[in-house]
């Protein structure tokens, strides 16, 4: 019922198309390598194989889709663990069909979609403990690079990180690309949550 439910409201939008459905995480990965969708819409509760790991099988497969998180438990450690398998959104199965195609076309463009209010409130919160050591290759970022790191890690989009340091939005979408590349990062989850690993930024940090 859920999955038909997700169907209706996709298959309402003229440049969207839902080329598989999949009733748990085997079928599911199998699936998606068969027919190679640009988005998956992956269940966390799922019979066989859960949805973390069937997001980990995915994500390193060659050219893996973007994966986005539905779970009807709106739990910490549900958010975080998806997060650090690799997802660009998560998702309430509760959420409104328009916040559902609003994530869709967000990850499908190469962002990810970052609640700034939930997102870094749950990294901080599992990202306790004690303070890791540096990775090398963050001594290769600018000091620029490192300040644009830290508000990305505190879920500020490009906009609020421009006004922040006083820069065209442009340059900050460059300088973006260039901490991601450095870093061998896919998107700006993985940013929030290296951020936040690596001691860069410590939990309850202002």
């Amino acid at each position: 019922m859920v999955r038909a439910g997700l169907r209706m409201v996709i298959e309402t939008e003229p440049d969207m198309a839902v080329v598989g459905e999949a009733g748990d995480g085997v079928e599911a990965v199998a699936l998606a390598r068969r027919v190679r969708p640009d988005v998956v819409l992956m269940d966390i509760a799922m019979p066989r194989r859960d949805g973390l790991a069937a997001t980990r099988a995915l994500l390193a497969t060659p050219a893996p889709p973007r994966i986005v998180v539905l779970t009807t438990f709106d739990t910490d450690e549900n958010l975080y663990n998806a997060l650090r398998a690799g997802a660009s959104g998560f998702l309430l199965k509760v959420s409104s069909p328009e916040h559902l195609i609003t994530a869709i076309r967000v990850v499908a463009s190469g962002e990810a979609l970052l609640d700034p209010a939930v997102t870094t409130r749950v990294i901080a919160a599992f990202a306790g403990g004690p303070g890791p050591k540096p990775p090398p290759e963050l001594a290769e970022l600018t000091a620029r690079e490192t300040d644009v790191l830290r508000l990305m890690a505190r879920g500020q989009s490009n906009a609020e990180i421009a006004a922040a340091l006083v820069l065209g939005e442009a340059t900050v979408k460059t300088h973006v690309a260039r901490v991601l590349q450095k870093l061998a990062l896919r998107d700006r989850v993985q940013a929030v949550v290296y951020a936040y690993e690596s001691g860069l930024i410590r939990a309850g940090a202002v």
